[in-house]
């Protein structure tokens, strides 16, 4: 496929095998995309633990699995809660690759649950931080990039079915994605002036590395077993199922290639039919 041949694309929150990061990427380039992957790289404590994050090592293997089927791809470490780091995300891309066509802003925190009257102030911040802030400086230094160049431009961000919906047990989470889909609005706005397209992916669970912890800890809390809670989810969902990191793929390269030129703004559901607004 060259739905995106000649195009330079940077994926944020990368790191991990099974992640929607990788499928992300992997389709990229699949669609002949050049990839840079990024993520954090190490753990840091509970704010960046080892189910919640990619290691350095996890990111090299999965770029040098593109690049074994063919494919153009780089892998970068930063964390995206410092500026500077974000921005030499862009620049690392740039002298690699030689410019910047697409920024999929992936990286977040969806592993610091728990009842809102027991949430620190760090576990807070850190949330909104990575979540928000961290989409905040990719498209601004994205967006620099792409004025720059000349030649238009897409950003994606992933924010959730948290985006519309409340869920109990994530409030800084729901805050948070509810945040970025009015961040996609607004830079929407900005720079369609430049051509560059602002748009949010909203997938329902996906059972990931990290949708599995997920599954466990939301089972327990609701005194459930991690089999009925996941019954109850497929009985919830009109399409019968939980989503797939490609269903969430499939919807990012449509939203990069041509084929999405007159759309912006949007935050689109990749929900099985669960959330419909």
């Amino acid at each position: 496929m060259t739905a995106l041949q000649g195009k330079v694309a940077v994926i944020t929150g990368a790191g991990r095998h099974k992640g929607l990061g990788e499928a992300m990427a992997k389709r990229l380039a699949a669609d002949g995309a050049a990839v840079v992957l990024h993520d954090i790289g190490v753990i840091k404590g509970d704010i960046a633990p080892k189910h919640g994050v990619g290691q350095k090592a996890e990111l090299d293997q999965i770029v040098d699995a593109i690049k074994a089927t063919g494919g153009k791809a780089a892998g970068f470490t930063g964390d995206m809660l410092v500026e500077k780091d974000v921005a030499a995300l862009v620049d690392f891309t740039v002298k690699t690759f030689g410019r910047l066509d697409i920024l999929v802003n992936n990286a977040g925190i969806g592993y610091l649950f728990g009842p809102l009257v027991d949430m620190t102030q760090e576990h807070w911040d850190a949330v909104l931080g990575v979540n928000l802030r961290g989409c905040f400086f990719g498209i601004k230094h994205a967006a620099k990039q792409m004025i720059a160049q000349g030649q238009g431009g897409r950003i994606i961000n992933i924010a959730s079915q948290a985006a519309k919906s409340g869920f109990a047990q994530a409030a800084a989470y729901s805050a948070s994605k509810h945040g970025l889909v009015g961040l996609t609005r607004a830079a929407a706005l900005e720079l369609a002036a430049h051509k560059i397209t602002v748009n949010a992916i909203c997938p329902n669970h996906v059972t990931t590395g990290l949708g599995a912890w997920q599954n466990d800890f939301m089972s327990k809390a609701q005194g459930k077993t991690v089999d009925q809670y996941l019954a109850d989810m497929r009985a919830r969902i009109p399409l019968g199922r939980p989503g797939l990191v490609d269903d969430v793929a499939k919807a990012c390269a449509f939203l990069c290639s041509d084929q999405a030129d007159y759309i912006t703004a949007e935050a689109m559901n990749v929900s099985g039919g669960e959330e419909y607004h």
